[in-house]
């Protein structure tokens, strides 16, 4: 239960970090979200918080994976590899009776093999 609660606690936390970073200007102009002096909070002050929400999301997100890890590693589930197949016989699917399949046309094209190496008597490497 706890596992399930702070996994989904993690994807919150990494779709806020990509969001936060996105929103943040770049050198090159990117996602960023420009603002004037009379807004809401101005331009320095915007890039600030997203610094700092960058900075703590970060940290919250590297101390939930060790977290997730940590409870995962210690967890009392007991895994073992299910075998119960590994004596089964293959079953293979039934080949198509070439009878019934429909005869290549007369005027077909024949496949340049001028690309191919030419055989020149070797013997292939025994197996």
């Amino acid at each position: 239960m706890l596992f399930t609660f702070l996994l989904i606690v993690q994807t919150i936390v990494a779709v806020s970090l990509c969001t936060v970073i996105l929103l943040q200007r770049s050198e090159g102009g990117g996602l960023g979200v420009g603002g004037s002096s009379a807004g809401f909070m101005t331009a320095r002050g915007a890039a600030d918080f997203l610094s700092r929400a960058t900075a703590w999301l970060g940290a919250a997100f590297i101390i939930l994976c060790i977290a997730l890890a940590a409870i995962a590693g210690t967890r009392g589930d007991s895994q073992k590899v299910d075998a119960s197949i590994a004596n089964q016989p293959i079953q293979q699917a039934p080949l198509s009776d070439p009878a019934t399949q429909p005869a290549p046309a007369q005027d077909a094209v024949k496949p340049n093999n001028s690309a191919a190496p030419a055989d020149n008597g070797a013997v292939p490497l025994a197996q």
